[in-house]
């Protein structure tokens, strides 16, 4: 038997996954990373994508997130995730109506800080219509 990291999914509302996986993929700001067991500590921050769980030698789950910090230790990665959507129940449609709202957003911004904000939110957008089937 293939040894196992344990990988905990955290938003905002709840724990949305707890199990024992054989690798997790994130993806880090500073490109996709594998956890696997026995890893070096690290904590990282995430950009909006699909985090890919590995189990059973093929991807088990994928998730998108739209950012966070991911934590790493040689046992456990955690992943504290400021919005999750498991990969199939995501839609191009409602990608596109994200979209939509954050160009709305950008054309409206007035400071740096409401265009930094809507870019983020036009990041998040781009990152799901990727990620929708």
């Amino acid at each position: 038997m293939a040894e196992k990291i344990q990988f905990e999914l955290v938003s905002p509302a709840k724990l949305l996954v707890s199990a024992a996986v054989e690798m997790v993929v994130v993806p880090g700001t500073e490109g996709d990373f594998g956890a696997l067991p026995r890893h070096a500590p690290m904590i990282a921050t995430v950009r909006p994508g699909v985090i890919d769980v590995h189990d059973g030698g093929k991807v088990s789950n994928r998730i998108f997130v739209a950012g966070g910090f991911a934590e790493v230790t040689a046992e456990r990665i955690t992943v504290l995730a400021e919005e999750a959507i498991p990969v199939a129940e995501l839609t191009k449609s409602q990608a596109a109506d994200r979209k939509r709202l954050a160009k709305v957003a950008l054309e409206d911004a007035s400071t740096d800080r409401e265009r930094a904000a809507a870019e983020f939110r036009m990041a998040v957008a781009v990152a799901m219509e990727a990620a929708a089937p």
